[in-house]
């Protein structure tokens, strides 16, 4: 099995070097709930990349500095989350807000979230912002939250069986 670089493991492996140098792979891999071996796998390539230097701190203990180059590649990592995670949101907040409007449209000012999560937080943002009330239970539309996928499920009386099947990533 060949590991493939990951660029949140690789921001919260540096962000882990970087505050304590004296970190073994162990509770590293322990932090990250990965085999010693894939993290083994990024140390080597940060070391090839020169992003980190490895100095014997004891006979059998090892110390990990994160180099000037290897600071800015966890920066660089950091804004390309910052900007994925933006987008997400956006591209969520506009799709719940079309969800809502044809719960709107339907004749109905509540809903019900099947899910939680980040997801579902937005999906209770964009209620509140669009006046639409959540329940727990009732006969009323439902946004079921899969991932990162929001989907608006109509009660069938309402819809005759049909389900609005809009899934956006």
């Amino acid at each position: 099995m060949e590991i493939q670089p990951d660029p949140i493991r690789e921001m919260t492996l540096l962000e882990s070097i970087e505050s304590d140098p004296d970190v073994s792979q162990a509770s590293l891999a322990a932090q990250l709930g990965v085999a010693v071996g894939t993290v083994n796998w990024h140390i080597k390539r940060f070391i090839a990349k020169g992003y980190v230097k490895v100095k014997r701190a004891q006979r059998r203990k090892l110390r990990y500095i994160i180099t000037p180059e290897g600071i800015a590649f966890r920066a660089r990592l950091t804004i390309n989350y910052i900007d994925q995670s933006m987008r997400l949101y956006r591209r969520t907040r506009a799709h719940v807000r079309e969800l809502l409007i044809d719960v709107n449209k339907a004749g109905f000012n509540q809903v019900r979230l099947k899910g939680d999560g980040d997801i579902a937080d937005i999906c209770r943002l964009s209620c509140l912002e669009q006046r639409i009330t959540i329940a727990d239970d009732g006969d009323i539309p439902i946004l079921e939250i899969s991932g990162t996928k929001v989907r608006l499920v109509m009660p069938e009386k309402q819809m005759e069986g049909e389900v609005h099947d809009q899934l956006r990533s």
